[in-house]
Protein backbone atom coordinates (compact mmCIF):
# COMPACT_ATOMS: atom_id res chain seq x y z
CA UNK A 1 0.00 0.00 0.00
CA UNK A 2 1.55 3.41 -1.11
CA UNK A 3 2.11 6.08 1.18
CA UNK A 4 -0.27 8.37 -0.30
CA UNK A 5 -2.88 5.92 0.13
CA UNK A 6 -2.38 5.14 3.84
CA UNK A 7 -2.31 9.13 4.22
CA UNK A 8 -5.61 9.51 2.19
CA UNK A 9 -7.27 6.96 3.85
CA UNK A 10 -6.18 8.07 7.62
CA UNK A 11 -7.97 11.54 6.63
CA UNK A 12 -11.00 10.07 5.63
CA UNK A 13 -10.85 7.99 9.15
CA UNK A 14 -10.25 10.83 10.82
CA UNK A 15 -13.25 13.24 9.32
CA UNK A 16 -15.42 9.92 10.05
CA UNK A 17 -14.21 9.74 13.76
CA UNK A 18 -14.89 13.59 13.87
CA UNK A 19 -18.27 13.20 12.01
CA UNK A 20 -19.45 10.39 14.97
CA UNK A 21 -18.15 12.63 17.85
CA UNK A 22 -19.58 15.17 16.48
CA UNK A 23 -23.16 13.85 16.18
CA UNK A 24 -22.85 12.12 19.49
CA UNK A 25 -21.99 15.06 21.59
CA UNK A 26 -24.30 17.40 19.97
CA UNK A 27 -28.49 17.51 20.97
CA UNK A 28 -29.66 19.43 18.43
CA UNK A 29 -28.76 16.98 15.01
CA UNK A 30 -31.23 13.82 15.18
CA UNK A 31 -30.69 10.41 14.07
CA UNK A 32 -32.33 11.58 10.96
CA UNK A 33 -29.10 13.22 10.05
CA UNK A 34 -26.61 9.98 10.60
CA UNK A 35 -28.92 7.71 8.88
CA UNK A 36 -29.35 10.39 6.22
CA UNK A 37 -25.31 10.46 5.63
CA UNK A 38 -24.60 7.30 5.99
CA UNK A 39 -27.57 6.43 3.03
CA UNK A 40 -26.13 9.13 0.56
CA UNK A 41 -22.58 7.58 1.46
CA UNK A 42 -23.43 4.01 0.68
CA UNK A 43 -25.46 5.03 -2.22
CA UNK A 44 -22.18 6.73 -3.85
CA UNK A 45 -20.33 3.96 -3.22
CA UNK A 46 -22.92 1.28 -4.65
CA UNK A 47 -22.43 3.18 -8.02
CA UNK A 48 -18.29 3.58 -7.72
CA UNK A 49 -18.10 -0.39 -7.20
CA UNK A 50 -20.72 -1.39 -10.01
CA UNK A 51 -18.85 1.05 -12.25
CA UNK A 52 -15.23 -1.24 -11.22
CA UNK A 53 -13.77 1.64 -8.99
CA UNK A 54 -13.04 -0.67 -6.29
CA UNK A 55 -10.49 1.86 -4.40
CA UNK A 56 -12.18 4.95 -4.79
CA UNK A 57 -15.45 2.73 -3.01
CA UNK A 58 -13.03 1.36 -0.48
CA UNK A 59 -12.65 4.87 0.66
CA UNK A 60 -16.04 6.33 0.60
CA UNK A 61 -17.38 2.71 2.64
CA UNK A 62 -14.26 3.38 4.85
CA UNK A 63 -15.43 6.89 5.82
CA UNK A 64 -18.72 5.28 7.21
CA UNK A 65 -17.72 2.37 9.36
CA UNK A 66 -18.02 4.40 12.49
CA UNK A 67 -21.20 6.52 11.45
CA UNK A 68 -23.38 3.33 10.01
CA UNK A 69 -22.94 1.78 13.20
CA UNK A 70 -26.33 0.63 14.86
CA UNK A 71 -28.11 2.24 11.95
CA UNK A 72 -29.82 0.02 9.11
CA UNK A 73 -27.25 -0.07 6.32
CA UNK A 74 -24.72 -1.18 8.92
CA UNK A 75 -24.47 -4.90 7.35
CA UNK A 76 -24.57 -3.23 3.94
CA UNK A 77 -21.46 -1.17 4.59
CA UNK A 78 -19.10 -3.89 5.83
CA UNK A 79 -20.57 -6.57 3.22
CA UNK A 80 -19.93 -3.98 0.57
CA UNK A 81 -16.77 -2.75 1.61
CA UNK A 82 -15.42 -6.63 1.92
CA UNK A 83 -16.24 -7.12 -1.68
CA UNK A 84 -14.29 -4.36 -2.30
CA UNK A 85 -11.41 -5.24 -0.59
CA UNK A 86 -11.69 -9.23 -2.33
CA UNK A 87 -11.74 -7.43 -6.06
CA UNK A 88 -8.82 -5.21 -4.72
CA UNK A 89 -7.28 -8.17 -4.17
CA UNK A 90 -6.98 -7.62 -0.40
CA UNK A 91 -7.66 -10.76 0.51
CA UNK A 92 -6.68 -10.45 4.36
CA UNK A 93 -8.82 -7.09 4.77
CA UNK A 94 -11.70 -8.81 2.92
CA UNK A 95 -11.71 -11.85 5.13
CA UNK A 96 -11.75 -9.63 8.09
CA UNK A 97 -14.65 -7.30 6.92
CA UNK A 98 -16.79 -10.16 6.51
CA UNK A 99 -15.93 -11.64 9.45
CA UNK A 100 -17.06 -8.74 10.57
CA UNK A 101 -20.37 -8.78 8.76
CA UNK A 102 -21.39 -12.06 10.75
CA UNK A 103 -21.72 -10.11 14.26
CA UNK A 104 -24.33 -7.91 12.98
CA UNK A 105 -27.41 -9.21 14.53
CA UNK A 106 -29.98 -10.38 11.85
CA UNK A 107 -28.08 -9.88 8.82
CA UNK A 108 -29.31 -11.17 5.76
CA UNK A 109 -25.53 -11.62 4.12
CA UNK A 110 -24.18 -14.08 6.92
CA UNK A 111 -24.48 -17.02 4.59
CA UNK A 112 -22.56 -15.13 1.58
CA UNK A 113 -20.09 -13.81 4.09
CA UNK A 114 -19.42 -17.22 6.01
CA UNK A 115 -18.46 -18.39 2.20
CA UNK A 116 -16.60 -15.15 1.30
CA UNK A 117 -14.18 -15.43 4.11
CA UNK A 118 -13.10 -19.26 2.55
CA UNK A 119 -12.59 -17.46 -0.32
CA UNK A 120 -10.43 -14.98 1.20
CA UNK A 121 -8.26 -17.26 2.81
CA UNK A 122 -8.41 -19.47 -0.14
CA UNK A 123 -6.87 -16.61 -2.04
CA UNK A 124 -4.43 -16.06 0.23
CA UNK A 125 -3.18 -19.67 0.26
CA UNK A 126 0.67 -19.21 -1.00
CA UNK A 127 2.28 -22.27 -3.30
CA UNK A 128 2.48 -25.48 -1.53
CA UNK A 129 6.42 -25.20 -0.47
CA UNK A 130 5.14 -22.21 1.97
CA UNK A 131 3.92 -22.21 5.13
CA UNK A 132 0.28 -23.20 4.96
CA UNK A 133 -1.34 -21.22 7.61
CA UNK A 134 -4.02 -19.93 5.16
CA UNK A 135 -4.46 -22.46 3.52
CA UNK A 136 -5.76 -24.58 6.95
CA UNK A 137 -7.81 -21.58 7.78
CA UNK A 138 -9.61 -21.46 4.28
CA UNK A 139 -10.63 -25.80 4.67
CA UNK A 140 -11.53 -24.54 8.45
CA UNK A 141 -14.00 -22.02 7.23
CA UNK A 142 -15.58 -24.04 4.45
CA UNK A 143 -15.84 -26.72 6.36
CA UNK A 144 -18.11 -24.50 8.40
CA UNK A 145 -19.89 -23.02 5.63
CA UNK A 146 -20.75 -26.69 5.18
CA UNK A 147 -21.67 -27.53 8.22
CA UNK A 148 -23.96 -24.01 9.17
CA UNK A 149 -25.96 -23.88 5.71
CA UNK A 150 -26.45 -27.42 4.07
CA UNK A 151 -28.60 -28.00 1.46
CA UNK A 152 -30.87 -31.21 2.13
CA UNK A 153 -32.10 -32.40 -1.11
CA UNK A 154 -29.87 -31.42 -3.72
CA UNK A 155 -31.89 -33.49 -6.57
CA UNK A 156 -35.08 -31.75 -5.40
CA UNK A 157 -33.86 -28.36 -5.40
CA UNK A 158 -32.83 -28.99 -9.12
CA UNK A 159 -35.97 -30.41 -10.04
CA UNK A 160 -37.60 -27.81 -8.57
CA UNK A 161 -36.19 -25.64 -10.55
CA UNK A 162 -36.89 -26.85 -13.80
CA UNK A 163 -40.24 -27.64 -13.22
CA UNK A 164 -41.44 -24.24 -12.16
CA UNK A 165 -39.49 -22.83 -14.93
CA UNK A 166 -41.62 -24.55 -17.44
CA UNK A 167 -44.72 -23.35 -15.03
CA UNK A 168 -43.96 -20.28 -15.55
CA UNK A 169 -43.65 -20.20 -19.75
CA UNK A 170 -47.61 -21.44 -19.22
CA UNK A 171 -48.68 -19.11 -16.91
CA UNK A 172 -46.17 -16.22 -16.53
CA UNK A 173 -48.44 -13.73 -14.10
CA UNK A 174 -48.83 -16.58 -11.78
CA UNK A 175 -47.82 -14.95 -8.17
CA UNK A 176 -47.18 -18.52 -6.58
CA UNK A 177 -45.19 -20.12 -9.02
CA UNK A 178 -42.83 -16.33 -9.03
CA UNK A 179 -42.67 -16.85 -4.92
CA UNK A 180 -41.62 -20.64 -5.81
CA UNK A 181 -39.04 -20.05 -8.68
CA UNK A 182 -37.02 -16.94 -6.92
CA UNK A 183 -36.84 -19.55 -3.26
CA UNK A 184 -36.04 -22.39 -5.67
CA UNK A 185 -33.42 -20.26 -7.89
CA UNK A 186 -31.56 -19.00 -4.45
CA UNK A 187 -31.41 -22.55 -3.04
CA UNK A 188 -29.78 -23.43 -6.04
CA UNK A 189 -27.44 -20.61 -5.92
CA UNK A 190 -26.91 -22.74 -2.33
CA UNK A 191 -26.05 -26.03 -4.23
CA UNK A 192 -23.45 -23.84 -6.35
CA UNK A 193 -21.48 -23.06 -3.13
CA UNK A 194 -21.75 -25.79 -1.91
CA UNK A 195 -19.52 -27.91 -4.42
CA UNK A 196 -17.20 -24.88 -5.27
CA UNK A 197 -16.52 -25.57 -1.44
CA UNK A 198 -16.13 -29.58 -1.66
CA UNK A 199 -13.84 -29.07 -5.11
CA UNK A 200 -12.04 -26.08 -2.85
CA UNK A 201 -11.48 -28.58 0.35
CA UNK A 202 -10.29 -31.22 -1.92
CA UNK A 203 -7.85 -28.94 -3.72
CA UNK A 204 -6.42 -27.54 -0.76
CA UNK A 205 -5.92 -31.02 1.07
CA UNK A 206 -3.54 -32.02 -2.20
CA UNK A 207 -2.06 -28.79 -1.44
CA UNK A 208 -0.96 -29.40 2.69
CA UNK A 209 -0.34 -33.22 1.60
CA UNK A 210 1.47 -32.19 -1.36
CA UNK A 211 3.73 -29.48 1.49
CA UNK A 212 4.63 -32.95 3.74
CA UNK A 213 5.42 -35.25 0.55
CA UNK A 214 8.01 -32.91 -0.41
CA UNK A 215 9.73 -31.71 3.02
CA UNK A 216 9.97 -35.70 3.52
CA UNK A 217 11.42 -35.53 0.09
CA UNK A 218 14.15 -33.16 1.22
CA UNK A 219 14.74 -35.13 4.45
CA UNK A 220 15.51 -38.06 2.40
CA UNK A 221 17.86 -36.19 0.05
CA UNK A 222 19.94 -35.39 2.92
CA UNK A 223 20.10 -38.09 4.73
CA UNK A 224 17.87 -37.44 7.62
CA UNK A 225 15.61 -40.68 7.49
CA UNK A 226 13.93 -40.72 10.85
CA UNK A 227 12.93 -36.70 10.13
CA UNK A 228 11.71 -38.22 6.66
CA UNK A 229 9.60 -41.04 8.23
CA UNK A 230 7.69 -38.25 10.56
CA UNK A 231 6.93 -36.08 7.36
CA UNK A 232 5.46 -39.31 4.80
CA UNK A 233 3.38 -40.54 8.53
CA UNK A 234 2.04 -36.86 8.40
CA UNK A 235 0.97 -37.47 4.87
CA UNK A 236 -0.37 -41.19 5.72
CA UNK A 237 -2.57 -40.21 8.74
CA UNK A 238 -4.13 -37.04 7.57
CA UNK A 239 -4.59 -37.05 3.49
CA UNK A 240 -5.46 -40.85 2.66
CA UNK A 241 -7.83 -39.10 0.40
CA UNK A 242 -5.09 -37.68 -1.67
CA UNK A 243 -2.67 -38.55 -4.60
CA UNK A 244 0.04 -38.46 -2.24
CA UNK A 245 -1.23 -41.14 0.62
CA UNK A 246 0.38 -44.12 -2.01
CA UNK A 247 3.52 -42.29 -2.77
CA UNK A 248 4.17 -41.91 1.40
CA UNK A 249 3.78 -45.55 1.81
CA UNK A 250 6.09 -46.50 -0.71
CA UNK A 251 8.61 -43.87 0.61
CA UNK A 252 8.14 -44.69 4.23
CA UNK A 253 9.47 -48.53 3.45
CA UNK A 254 12.14 -47.06 1.67
CA UNK A 255 13.23 -45.00 4.31
CA UNK A 256 12.78 -47.42 7.06
CA UNK A 257 15.04 -50.18 5.17
CA UNK A 258 17.55 -47.35 4.59
CA UNK A 259 17.39 -47.39 8.67
CA UNK A 260 17.50 -51.25 9.10
CA UNK A 261 14.22 -51.11 11.04
CA UNK A 262 12.89 -54.37 8.85
CA UNK A 263 9.84 -55.31 10.89
CA UNK A 264 8.49 -51.73 11.05
CA UNK A 265 9.34 -52.02 7.33
CA UNK A 266 7.13 -55.13 7.01
CA UNK A 267 4.27 -53.58 8.77
CA UNK A 268 4.13 -50.55 6.72
CA UNK A 269 4.25 -53.18 3.67
CA UNK A 270 1.56 -55.09 5.20
CA UNK A 271 -0.47 -51.78 5.27
CA UNK A 272 0.38 -50.38 1.88
CA UNK A 273 -0.42 -54.40 0.35
CA UNK A 274 -3.77 -53.48 2.20
CA UNK A 275 -4.85 -50.97 0.84
CA UNK A 276 -3.31 -51.50 -2.75
CA UNK A 277 -3.81 -55.41 -3.26
CA UNK A 278 -2.96 -55.22 -6.99
CA UNK A 279 0.78 -54.18 -5.90
CA UNK A 280 1.25 -57.66 -4.36
CA UNK A 281 3.32 -59.44 -6.98
CA UNK A 282 5.12 -56.08 -7.91
CA UNK A 283 6.29 -55.25 -3.79
CA UNK A 284 7.43 -59.43 -3.44
CA UNK A 285 11.12 -58.53 -3.78
CA UNK A 286 10.75 -55.74 -1.22
CA UNK A 287 8.78 -58.58 1.12
CA UNK A 288 11.81 -60.94 0.68
CA UNK A 289 14.19 -58.84 1.71
CA UNK A 290 12.42 -57.96 4.73
CA UNK A 291 11.50 -61.66 5.31
CA UNK A 292 15.32 -62.54 5.18
CA UNK A 293 16.70 -59.56 7.24
CA UNK A 294 14.11 -60.07 9.69
CA UNK A 295 15.32 -64.00 10.45
CA UNK A 296 19.03 -62.35 11.02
Amino acid sequence: MSVCRCISRSVVMLFAIGLLISSGCSSSKPDTTTNSLVSEGYARAVKLYEKGDYQAAILRLESLIFTARATALEDDVLYLLGQSYYHSGEYMLAADMFSRVQQVSSTPYARTSQFMVAKSYEKLSPHFELDQQYTRKSIEQFSLYQELYPVADSSKIVSDVKTLKELLKINPENITYKQDYASAIAQYSRIDSLRYSEKAIRTMREKLAKNSYFIARQYVRLGKYKAAGIFYDEVIAHYPDTIYDQLALEEKIDVLIKRKKWFDAGLVLDQYLQLFPEKRKEKQGIRDTITQNCKN
